[in-house]
């Protein structure tokens, strides 16, 4: 009786008829462990119904698209070194807790707590996001956006193509990380070189594919 009402109470959804009233205040997930051992080790079953396989995949696969990419891309010291900060607690038990699959666990802790915990560790360890990028403006009291070095644009392309892949799926194509920059307006979030050059790496991918644009990404110094 407990999950069933927990799960209609979080939902909003009628309680069954069978419960009068129940209290879930804090309460976001409800997950029931089955006992049922997987293999030899039990206590297999609680990491897996508790998400922790699910987010250790997506981290290792996207953490692995990345570091390829960027040996592709020929930055291998940044593609051994890429996202590691993914695996401190922080990061990684706000992934298991928010996990949803499609998108990242940091909207689902976002939208939990006010703000995501895991993304502030993690964008100010991780120079090959733009959001690190940020410093006080000259003779202006604003934080203002400054260029990124092109080693960092560079891991920023295979990032987002990566996150791309595991996000989407069967249905990625080397369009969709294109279709993904395109729904945000960039300009008063990346400075304008770097948000021109990684555009103009987004629209490569999307008309001529990976093997053309990693090759002409490794003649840029």
């Amino acid at each position: 009786s407990l999950i069933p009402a927990l799960r209609a109470k979080i939902s909003g959804q009628k309680l069954p008829g069978h419960v009068k009233n129940i209290e879930a205040e804090g309460i976001t997930q409800v997950k029931l462990i089955d006992a049922t051992p997987i293999g030899i080790n039990v206590r297999s079953t609680v990491a897996t119904y508790a998400n922790v396989h699910d987010e250790l995949r997506k981290v290792y696969a996207k953490t692995k698209d990345a570091k390829e990419h960027c040996f592709k891309a020929g930055i291998p010291i940044q593609g051994l070194l890429h996202d590691l900060s993914k695996y401190h607690p922080v990061e990684f038990l706000a992934g298991v807790k928010y996990f949803a699959g499609d998108h990242s666990p940091n909207v689902e802790e976002r939208r939990n707590t006010g703000y995501s915990a895991a993304w502030l560790h993690h964008k100010g360890r991780n120079k090959h996001h733009f959001e690190y990028w940020f410093d006080n403006g000259i003779g202006v009291f604003e934080l203002v956006p400054v260029e990124m070095p092109l080693k960092y644009v560079k891991e920023m392309f295979c990032d987002r193509v990566a996150a791309s892949k595991v996000y989407y799926g069967d249905k990625y194509d080397d369009t969709v990380p294109l279709q993904y920059f395109n729904r945000m307006d960039y300009t008063r979030l990346m400075a304008p070189k770097t948000n021109a050059l990684l555009k103009e790496l987004l629209e490569m991918l999307a008309e001529q594919g990976e093997d053309a644009t990693f090759a002409y990404i490794r003649t840029l110094k």
